[in-house]
């Protein structure tokens, strides 16, 4: 008898309008949703849409989901997974009209983070971050369970099982805020010892799956950090050594990835990891120049660096996996995220699987760096 899990049978619902990032085509948001969706583990069965402003009680329009439900049995599928972050509202009434599981963007990207968790501030982030989440979520589940207490000595108004649910989420909360602090603490007392030693800082950020970790492998010459084609394959910063051709040396991290829609209980929670990106000295944009949609995730990595005040750190754009076919290299990009335009950037093109560039990479480092 086999005690393998089947894969959830999932339903993608997405909204064209109203709030939406104008950018992202509603094909291609869903594109990256069921990429995230699959590499949870499910198999997406079908995609609905609605072209109209979103419907704020239900996410979607009343005869969007009239046809939905009505489908659920032809289709069989046991989780709806929204493009949006849902109200905790919506995400009710959302199940309570299909019957099946509800799940939103954001909570599909804290799943993804849980599975790529493998070192404890890792555990320590995404666990704060899936509190934060579901906390205003908590429904009345318990509350067939009337008032706690009863018997001698705890008769009395006590709470109910929500609010206790609650107010111990609250505790949990408070405590792992209070050992990210910690590790917030140490990861400074790092960052002094590094700017000590005079050794410059090289961070490398970008969209989710550009390829970060395989270009900080082939540079630092070593198979350090793994290397998956998924979303978010690495969560915990890493940083090694290593040499330009002046000889000069450096100290390059490599940091997790950005997506669109990033839940901001995710940057929240991990406030320890980038602050790693504020020390930098200078910041490697990698790009995926083979994808599609490679200018939409430039620009949200700007806007993202915009938020965490690293508009006008040095930079040089790195437009990787030019060995693919359908390059899509932005030779005219020179924006900080808010629309100025800004001469500390510079660009450079990779292979960095096949390691190609790499050569005249390290050139623009070491001569940036020594500027």
């Amino acid at each position: 008898m086999s005690t393998q899990f089947e894969p959830e049978r999932a339903i993608l619902i997405g909204i064209e309008g109203g709030s939406r990032n104008q950018a992202w085509k509603l094909a291609d948001s869903l594109d990256e949703l069921a990429q995230l969706a699959e590499g949870s583990g499910a198999v997406v069965v079908d995609r609905f849409t609605q072209h109209a402003k979103r419907e704020t009680t239900y996410y979607l329009g009343r005869g969007k989901l009239d046809e939905i439900k009505g489908l659920k049995d032809k289709i069989g599928f046991e989780v709806a997974i929204c493009d949006d972050e849902l109200t905790p509202g919506q995400q009710r009434k959302l199940e309570s009209i299909l019957q099946v599981k509800v799940i939103d963007r954001s909570a599909l990207i804290l799943d993804t983070f849980a599975q790529h968790a493998h070192t404890k501030e890792g555990y320590l982030q995404v666990e704060l971050a899936q509190h934060q989440y579901l906390l205003p979520r908590l429904t009345g589940q318990w509350s067939h369970l009337e008032r706690l207490g009863g018997g001698i000595g705890t008769r009395g108004p006590g709470e109910t099982q929500l609010e206790t649910d609650r107010r111990l989420m609250r505790q949990r909360i408070r405590h792992l805020q209070s050992e990210l602090d910690g590790v917030r603490r140490h990861r400074a007392r790092h960052r002094d010892r590094r700017k000590g030693t005079g050794i410059p800082i090289v961070s490398l950020v970008g969209y989710t799956n550009a390829g970060k970790s395989t270009l900080f492998n082939a540079l630092v010459g070593d198979q350090v950090v793994s290397v998956e084609d998924r979303p978010f394959s690495t969560l915990d910063p890493t940083t090694r050594r290593i040499n330009l051709p002046s000889g000069q040396n450096i100290l390059l991290t490599d940091t997790v990835g950005f997506i669109q829609k990033l839940p901001p209980t995710v940057v929240a929670a991990f406030r320890a990891t980038l602050e790693e990106l504020t020390e930098a000295d200078m910041l490697l944009h990698v790009v995926d120049s083979s994808h599609k949609n490679s200018e939409q995730q430039i620009q949200e990595v700007n806007e993202t660096l915009v938020e965490l005040g690293l508009a006008y750190r040095n930079r040089i754009v790195v437009y990787n996996k030019i060995d693919l076919p359908n390059q899509n290299r932005i030779e005219s990009d020179n924006t900080d995220g808010s629309g100025s335009e800004t001469d500390l950037t510079n660009r450079v093109n990779i292979s960095a699987l096949k390691g190609s560039g790499l050569a005249d990479l390290r050139k623009q480092i070491d001569e940036m760096i020594r500027t």
